[in-house]
């Protein structure tokens, strides 16, 4: 597992919110895009060791007293109660989470608008759930021929039709819970109704993905297609950088396809167009920050495997297309990696040969592999968590730190009373059954305090887990990845 850095958030702190500033500069009032996640972002994390899953919420609180928010929600994400798959909640109730997670930080956020309205009954309940929370909200509606038929985008029947929404501060950060919220589109309106009340105003972009300022087959933007593969996201040489300035930069589909719609756009409204290429409507200055390359590399390598196993267990849960696969394969041999390129599943899958049993691996920090199988009182997730908190605490394998006894009842529990089939303790269990023997076992007590040292360890299952077992590890903040197979 990765343990040394190769990224220096510092810097990257200090040279974005730089660049923010510029850019505010440049317009006197910017509306900024802002796309991937503010809060938690584990796959900068993992692919940039070093990068904190909260910088880019440290970036934006060194330019808070400028700043406020709005939220963008979509009214067909409402209606159709659109879940966020990383947090379970649909996005309705992401958005109150994402503006009071803002607020506790001290952030102005003004207000949430859902967009592409059209008399959805679900927005409509919700919005009045706005009003009685005291929360201003704004409409914006679907436009006939977006993004193409320009002369009614930028009209009093298209972007006129939507609601101004009032802003006081000069940077305007537009988030949303995810993709296809109408960010850009929020962005672009505000424009044209900053440009009617003689405001001027300008837009950016900001996604940490790809980095632009490095090789378009780089392992970090590689993982970024890995992550994205489900939308078809495709990185790729910005022609309209190369053109305007003979330089090579990365981009990814979307933004170059809607580029000239989008340049169109800022023309009329704004007179003329400020950029020449989409590379140049962004703020990122994240590759500017890296200290390793070799050690980004090798993150992004490891990222780009267990993206591959999430595909490859989606597909055989019936979850994902096997079109996503091919492509998880494809990007695997961009990458010049191979599956077997991750130790903890050569442990499992060896230690499985050997016992006959499902098998997991957890590799600790300092690189040792423990390994578990199933018992008749454990499945593979919980018996590796517990060998593995043994060996922190360095207890003896041997010992038992919940007795059979105990456990019997909790079995009885599942089976009897509670309908399931299988006896075994999963890894919630387990650790409830640990907690409760801390309290008269002292060794017990030990390895529950071994929980937080498990965070960015990496563990793999040569079975898929049940959906308890990957909760538990995703909370403790394992990578855990799975061969895509069924138990017996």
């Amino acid at each position: 597992m990765i343990t040394e850095k190769g990224f220096d958030s510092e810097k990257y702190l200090k040279l974005q919110s730089e660049h923010i500033s510029e850019r505010i500069s440049k317009f006197g009032k910017l509306y900024l895009e802002f796309g991937g996640k503010l809060f938690d972002d584990f796959h900068a994390s993992r692919v940039l060791p070093g990068f904190e899953p909260d910088n880019k919420l440290k970036m934006l609180e060194q330019l808070k007293d400028k700043a406020e928010i709005i939220i963008v929600i979509g009214a067909d994400a409402i209606e159709q109660n659109k879940v966020r798959g990383d947090l379970g909640i649909t996005y309705d109730l992401d958005a109150l989470r994402l503006k009071d997670a803002f607020e506790k930080r001290g952030f102005l956020v003004s207000s949430i608008v859902i967009t592409k309205y059209t008399g959805q009954p679900a927005a409509d309940k919700f919005r009045s759930k706005l009003q009685t929370l005291g929360i201003r909200s704004y409409l914006h509606y679907p436009i006939d021929g977006y993004p193409s038929n320009i002369p009614l985008i930028v009209s009093d029947a298209g972007y006129g039709r939507n609601d101004y929404i009032k802003t006081e501060r000069e940077l305007v950060v537009v988030t949303a819970p995810g993709p296809g919220s109408g960010k850009m589109a929020t962005c672009l309106s505000q424009l044209y109704h900053e440009y009617k009340h003689g405001t001027k105003a300008g837009y950016a972009k900001f996604e940490t993905f790809p980095i632009w300022n490095l090789p378009l087959r780089h392992p970090v933007n590689i993982a970024y297609e890995a992550a994205t593969a489900d939308l078809d996201d495709v990185n790729m040489i910005d022609p309209f950088h190369l053109e305007a300035y003979g330089k090579t930069t990365v981009n990814y589909n979307r933004d170059v396809e809607i580029f000239p719609v989008l340049s169109s756009i800022l023309e009329k409204i704004m007179g003329e167009c400020p950029y020449k290429s989409p590379t140049d409507m962004g703020v990122n200055m994240a590759g500017f920050a890296i200290t390793n390359d070799e050690i980004c590399r090798n993150a992004a390598k490891q990222e780009i495997l267990r993206r591959y196993y999430k595909s490859a267990c989606a597909v055989k849960k019936g979850d994902a297309s096997k079109e996503e696969l091919y492509k998880q394969e494809l990007l695997l041999k961009q990458a010049e990696i191979t599956p077997n390129d991750r130790t903890v599943v050569s442990a499992a899958l060896t230690r499985e040969e050997l016992t006959g049993h499902p098998c997991a691996a957890i590799e600790l920090a300092d690189g040792r592999m423990i390994t578990g199988k199933t018992t008749d009182l454990m499945g593979p997730a919980a018996a590796v968590l517990v060998n593995a908190l043994k060996e922190l605490a360095g207890i003896s394998h041997d010992e038992h730190l919940v007795s059979a006894e105990s456990i019997a009842p909790i079995q009885k529990l599942k089976t009897e009373y509670l309908g399931s089939n299988n006896p075994r303790l999963h890894t919630d269990e387990i650790l409830i059954a640990l907690s409760s023997s801390a309290s008269t076992n002292e060794n017990a007590k030990l390895a529950i305090e071994q929980l937080p040292h498990l965070r960015g360890c990496e563990a793999h299952s040569s079975v898929i887990l049940s959906p308890v077992d990957e909760k538990i590890y995703r909370k403790l903040g394992l990578n855990l990845t799975c061969t895509p197979n069924y138990g017996k």
